[in-house]
C-alpha cells in the first residue's frame, strides 16, 4: 500500500522546489531524507516534512519498516500566486508576485 502526503500552499516557488524534488525521485527513503537534510535550498525543509509524513502514512497502512520504502512519485504543482502592488516613481506601480507550491510525494515498497 503506497503512502501519500501532500503539502499545499507552501510559500516556496515551484521552480526552486522542483530542483530538490528531482534529486530525491526514485531514491530509497533513507537516502532521500539525507539528501533533503543536507540540501542548501529553503524548499528542502518543506519537502522533508512532506516526505516524513508520506513515510508515516505508509507505515500506518502496513506494518512495515522504512527500510524497504522508496520515493515512487514526487510532484510539485503551482499554487495560487499572491500579488502585492507597491508604488514607484512617477505614478507607476510595480507588482511583486509571491508564488506558492503544492508538493505531493508517494512512497511505495520495493
Amino acid at each position: 500500500m503506497p503512502g501519500t502526503a501532500t503539502g499545499k500552499y507552501l510559500k516556496v516557488p515551484p521552480r526552486k522546489a522542483r530542483e530538490v524534488v528531482d534529486l530525491i525521485r526514485g531514491l530509497p527513503v533513507e537516502q532521500a531524507q539525507q539528501v533533503v537534510q543536507f540540501s542548501k535550498r529553503r524548499a528542502a525543509r518543506f519537502i522533508g516534512k512532506v516526505l516524513k509524513s508520506a513515510v508515516s502514512n505508509a507505515q500506518q497502512a502496513k506494518e512495515g519498516g522504512a527500510k524497504s520504502l522508496f520515493v515512487a512519485e514526487a510532484v510539485v504543482n503551482e499554487g495560487p500566486t499572491v500579488k502585492k502592488v507597491f508604488a514607484r516613481a512617477r505614478g507607476v506601480r510595480n507588482v511583486m508576485k509571491r508564488r506558492t507550491s503544492h508538493i505531493t510525494i508517494v512512497v511505495e515498497e520495493q
